[in-house]
């Protein structure tokens, strides 16, 4: 086709697909407001088509006004603009213009009508704009943020026809379709009862659908600032409710799993960090195997399964949670720790991030601080009459060391806690050095280490010290230099609490002797040492009554048996007789598991006559034993006993964390 040709062509299209239509648009508004009379219309070819100056009898049927070019239209009457046009018949020779125009033109030529027919449609809302007096705004250039658009509900603000999209403060920002549409000046005042200044925008309709289309993108949780995601206390009840079980956790992960890329990690991080909050897990592991990754949470001590997923979503949740915890992107082949906080209704709780490279990827693990663990005070312990007696009496002393021992995640930093919560008052100063500062505890001054820095336990002991100190707390005596500064700390007038990683109480002082501490002045400095384990407690909602095994029964009446010969004290009578005790059934509340929560075992040794005899001798750990017997305190298995037949733990748990030792 010639070139004049085709440009002539292109002047007829955009006068009857551009000019016209902004014709009829400006038309709309003149016939709103000066009355109803049409100048442009629809543009019709043929001899029904209508002339431009003819006269509107008001007879006819109206419609809304679309402006139509081929197959796209826009409702005028969205923005509040009667634009009205007499229904008339056409016949077999009347015809859309532009549907005979569509045969001159290839699908490229579409493209560019729908870009100028959307310009049309902005430039018509600027002209609206002008008229209600309320400034214009095209949100496909702007960025629609979360917390804005989540002040209006979704259906709300569809119905209405306007979207919050952005907040600075109390200033919010707000797009409407049509002002004046009913309750949208109610939602408004709403909004200003929330202590919110709105300040208002006319959008067009294609605008609007920008907006509304990133609901499904808001999620509950958003990044108030690095290292720290707030999860809204509306949506975490919502998610709570919903959050009950691992089966609910699995089911809700799948969901998000198949909605777009774009938003799904944010929820399924969500998701996963409001279930382990909800159902207590301590920690979350996402572990990458050679086709899929494996999540999987630790309740009550023990892992359970979640769900498996793939590597491009595990890719993107990775790099978020490095993001999160301020971690190197590009490092992948060694291990890197950090940390953020997850706020809920203005409780953080802290979340440790821990990345080590694998065969197949970067192993993570997130440990869930909840601050709700440390609420167990130190009357709530499961601890017998009889060593409660004595640590309350022990932890009242003005000065010596007070140690628990114990592996990795056995309680015993929880157990230190209630100590310290237990004699905190306004009188006296507590230092904490930690690695890392596990819980926050009002009124105490709690410091972190870093080794990097040359801030060690020893270092952060030595300047704890300098700061006028009654009660220190180290977090774990490691080396030689913290042992004997802990020590010292003792032996000139601080009480001073710590751990020790040995498998009883008794191991305590060899492990002491090992670090270089003079034993001498251990009897001197040492308190209390306490062992502790950690058992999953039987559901009150399903547990089951039974006759013990033969092999149980052996062990249960060999153990009293010994209990009764060495005089143990357990504040209550040791039972006689023929014994009932309880198994894990498994129920919704439990999570089909049989157990819910935890309870301690625990024995201890103080520093008395006979103990302080063997200490100045280097002895074993039996040495030891032997020595305390006549305190009169059950060790860990008597003291579990104990718990089995009273029906809160069952013999298969004891026996999986404590050495029942049948020797009388």
């Amino acid at each position: 086709m010639p070139a004049n040709t085709r440009r002539v062509l292109w002047v007829i299209r955009r006068w009857h697909l551009v000019i016209i239509p902004a014709i009829s648009s400006i038309s709309a508004i003149i016939t709103e407001t000066y009355g109803r009379r049409t100048i442009g219309g629809y543009a019709y070819i043929g001899k029904n088509a209508p002339r431009q100056n003819q006269k509107n009898d008001g007879q006819g049927e109206y419609e809304s006004g679309f402006g139509r070019h081929g197959n796209l239209q826009v409702d005028c009457s969205a923005y509040g603009i009667a634009h009205s046009k007499k229904k008339r018949k056409s016949e077999n020779n009347s015809f859309w213009y532009t549907e005979q125009m569509a045969l001159l033109h290839d699908d490229k030529d579409d493209k560019q009508i729908e870009l100028l027919y959307k310009k049309e449609e902005e430039d018509l809302v600027k002209v609206i704009s002008q008229r209600y007096n309320i400034p214009y705004a095209d949100l496909s250039t702007v960025s629609i943020e979360a917390d804005a658009l989540k002040l209006i509900p979704e259906a709300e603000a569809r119905a209405l026809g306007m979207a919050a999209f952005k907040v600075v403060g109390h200033n919010l920002y707000i797009a409407l379709l049509a002002p004046n549409r009913d309750g949208v000046a109610g939602k408004i005042e709403e909004l200003k009862g929330k202590r919110f200044v709105p300040f208002l925008y006319m959008v067009s309709n294609g605008s609007l659908e920008r907006a509304w289309s990133r609901y499904r993108e808001v999620s509950f949780a958003t990044e108030t600032k690095s290292g720290i995601l707030d999860i809204s206390q509306e949506g975490l009840e919502e998610m709570a409710s919903s959050l009950t079980s691992v089966e609910k956790i699995k089911e809700i992960v799948e969901k998000t799993l198949k909605e777009s890329k774009s938003h799904k990690v944010s929820k399924m991080l969500e998701i996963i960090l409001a279930g382990a909050v909800a159902n207590d897990a301590s920690d979350i592991h996402v572990e990458p195997e050679e086709k899929r990754i494996r999540l999987r949470l630790r309740l009550d001590g023990m892992l359970e399964d979640v769900i498996f997923f793939d590597y491009d979503t595990y890719n993107l949740l990775n790099s978020r949670l490095k993001l999160l915890a301020q971690l190197k992107l590009n490092i992948k082949n060694t291990s890197q720790d950090g940390r953020f906080s997850i706020k809920i209704a203005g409780a953080d709780i802290e979340v440790r991030v821990s990345l080590v490279p694998g065969a197949y990827g970067e192993s993570i693990v997130l440990r869930v601080l909840n601050p709700k663990a440390i609420g167990i005070g130190f009357d709530t312990l499961s601890i017998s009459p009889h060593l409660m007696k004595i640590l309350k009496q022990e932890i009242s002393k003005p000065n010596g060391i007070i140690l628990t021992t114990g592996p990795t995640g056995s309680g015993k930093t929880t157990t230190l806690y209630s100590f310290l919560k237990k004699i905190y008052t306004p009188g006296i100063k507590i230092i904490t050095v930690e690695d890392p500062i596990e819980y926050h505890l009002a009124g105490i001054t709690q410091t972190q280490t870093d080794e990097k820095k040359g801030y060690t336990f020893g270092e952060g002991l030595r300047s704890a010290l300098r700061q006028d100190p009654d009660v220190i707390m180290v977090g774990e005596i490691r080396d030689a230099e913290t042992a004997k500064t802990a020590i010292n700390a003792a032996l000139t007038g601080h009480l001073v609490f710590s751990t020790l990683h040995t498998n009883n109480a008794a191991g305590a002082i060899p492990r002491l002797i090992d670090l270089g501490v003079n034993p001498k002045i251990i009897s001197s400095a040492l308190n209390i040492a306490i062992a502790q384990r950690l058992v999953r407690k039987l559901c009150e909602y399903c547990k089951k009554e039974k006759d013990p095994t033969k092999e149980e029964g052996e062990i249960i009446s060999k153990t009293l048996a010994r209990m009764k010969r060495d005089g143990a004290d357990t504040g209550t009578k040791i039972p006689e007789g023929n014994f009932k005790i309880f198994e894990a059934a498994g129920c919704p509340k439990c999570n089909s598991t049989g157990y819910k929560s935890r309870l301690g075992v625990y024995e201890a040794i103080t520093m008395d006559g006979a103990v302080e005899k063997v200490v100045n001798q280097n002895p074993s750990e039996r040495e030891i034993k032997k020595a305390a017997l006549p305190q009169g305190i059950p060790d860990m298995a008597e003291d579990g006993i104990l718990k089995v037949l009273t029906g809160d733990t069952s013999m298969e748990e004891l026996s999986r964390v404590v050495e029942l030792d049948v020797e009388e």
